[in-house]
């Protein structure tokens, strides 16, 4: 007895009662079959976001109103939407955030001021006032004879000692910038006289406006060797200085004796009057 049973050949299967299955496609069946359904799901979902993008187009056109609808009473106006930052080809956007960071403020440096300046306040600010102009009125005292000053007397100045308020007057000057060189000195007296020298002796005289005569009242002020002394030089006579002689002031060439010294250096203190 063989022990394996012959199978029944399958290209007669009626006459060995085989029958093939029918229900199950070949193998090259099932691949069409496969491919239409992926083509047709491909071509669903094309048609489903086509379908999405027209419904949202719609909807921003129904959204933001033109210009001229905002402005009909009862329409409601939505602000303007950023612009959309570009994006590269991976969908990212390409601008980078432009926030900065917050400034480092020092303790030790000054904080803004909260007040704002005065010209963006609209108040009106006032210009600062000239300063007054100021008389300066002097006395001159002799140095090696204290108790007596410069004094107006018959047109001439002589050195005399102080007397009544009238002598008081008299010695008492106004001293101005030189009227031939303001850096210099001039005298003038409360009449309006000016202190000049003529025939190389000191007196009071009317200013006629001459250069001779502005040169003649114009004396500069130099040092001398006695504390708080000054000495008067002549513009138009450099080397020539005021100084008393038999107490009588004059102008004199510099001679290098210590009683010249002495005699041509006077203190210019305030005022008698």
């Amino acid at each position: 007895m063989p022990l394996n049973k012959s199978r029944s050949p399958r290209d007669q299967p009626w006459e060995n009662g085989w029958a093939p299955d029918t229900s199950r496609a070949p193998g090259t069946r099932r691949l069409w079959l496969a491919g239409g359904m992926a083509v047709a799901t491909i071509v669903a979902c094309a048609t489903a976001i086509a379908v999405s993008e027209r419904h949202s187009d719609d909807a921003s056109a129904t959204a933001a109103p033109s210009a001229e609808d905002t402005s009909v009473p009862g329409l409601i106006s939505f602000a303007t939407p950023s612009a959309t930052p570009r994006k590269d080809k991976s969908g990212l956007p390409t601008e980078r955030p432009t926030t900065k960071a917050p400034e480092r403020h020092d303790s030790a440096s000054p904080k803004p001021s909260s007040k704002p300046p005065a010209h963006e306040t609209g108040s009106p600010t006032k210009a600062p006032k000239p300063p007054a102009a100021t008389t300066t009125w002097r006395s001159v005292r002799a140095v090696n004879y204290p108790d007596r000053y410069w004094h107006v007397s018959d047109g001439l100045v002589a050195l005399d000692p102080v007397r009544g308020s009238e002598s008081r007057e008299d010695s008492t000057f106004k001293q101005v910038k030189g009227l031939a060189n303001s850096s210099c000195l001039s005298f003038a007296t409360h009449d309006g006289k000016y202190l000049r020298h003529r025939n190389f002796v000191l007196r009071a005289e009317r200013n006629d406006g001459s250069a001779l005569f502005a040169q003649d009242a114009t004396f500069c002020a130099r040092g001398s060797g006695y504390s708080g002394g000054t000495m008067l030089e002549s513009v138009n006579y450099p080397g020539y200085f005021l100084r008393h002689k038999n107490f009588v002031v004059r102008l004199e060439r510099y001679d290098h004796s210590s009683l010249y010294r002495a005699d041509s250096s006077f203190r210019l203190v305030s005022g008698l009057t």
